[in-house]
């Protein structure tokens, strides 16, 4: 197995768990045990939604990681696997740090975008492999 994507494949868990325990964390130090104000400004909304989105874009690329790593990559597609992972951090802090959810934050942009460009990318070097 590729070191890189062992170690993407890590990162990305780390950032669904992370920021499930800040959700927690958050919840038990406000109270909302259960649940949460629809406001693009309050923090643990933002948490919630950062750890929702993670949570449904990492899994998918820890798995085509996996399989791309597992058959000796070439240096491209362990480049992707590792702006991937960062791609999905950008993401996530622009999520976090931005004064509202309602408007568009470049972090957060950036993220997505290359996100999707990225995951698609490790898509087709799945389909070709």
């Amino acid at each position: 197995m590729n070191h890189a994507a062992v170690l993407c494949m890590g990162l990305l868990g780390l950032l669904v768990f992370g920021l499930g325990l800040a959700v927690s964390l958050v919840r038990g130090s406000t109270g909302a045990n259960f649940a949460y104000t629809v406001d693009p400004t309050d923090r643990l909304y933002k948490l919630v939604r950062a750890h929702g989105n993670a949570a449904e874009y990492a899994p998918m690329l820890a798995l085509l990681t996996w399989y791309l790593g597992s058959h000796q990559p070439g240096r491209f597609v362990v480049w992707t696997f590792v702006a991937a992972t960062a791609f999905r951090y950008l993401h996530a802090l622009g999520m976090i740090l931005a004064k509202s959810l309602d408007k568009v934050d470049p972090l957060r942009f950036m993220g997505a975008l290359g996100t999707y460009v990225t995951g698609l990318v490790l898509v087709i070097a799945v389909l070709g492999a």
